[in-house]
């Protein structure tokens, strides 16, 4: 599932790159993963956030950023900040990720 929210704040001083590389300033994409399960069983997912220059890669419920290529350590202290606030509705998007039906409508 993928949702879009705005960051304007920590993007300002990149506007003009922005406006010439995305052409939607402050727009930052989110998706998450299928719920995964390590050996121990431990249940997680991943949140992938993209401007389309930059993006970074946390996971739940640790709401931590585990990949990052472009975003200031302001910003990733935000992407966490967010993660935690809206913990969860990541759960819920998670667990209402069907991996399978990306199989089925590949094959229609």
């Amino acid at each position: 599932m993928s949702e879009n929210f705005n960051i304007n704040n920590s993007i300002e001083n990149k506007k003009e790159e922005f406006t010439n590389k995305a052409g939607n300033i402050g727009e930052l994409n989110m998706s998450v993963s299928a719920i995964c399960s390590n050996k121990e069983g431990k249940k997680y997912a991943y949140v992938t956030f993209s401007d389309g220059i930059r993006n970074a890669e946390g996971v739940i419920p640790e709401c931590t950023i585990n990949k990052n290529k472009g975003f200031a350590d302001i910003e990733i202290q935000q992407l966490e900040k967010y993660m935690k606030e809206n913990l969860a509705q990541l759960k819920k998007m998670a667990a209402g990720v069907d991996v399978f039906s990306a199989f089925l409508a590949s094959d229609k």
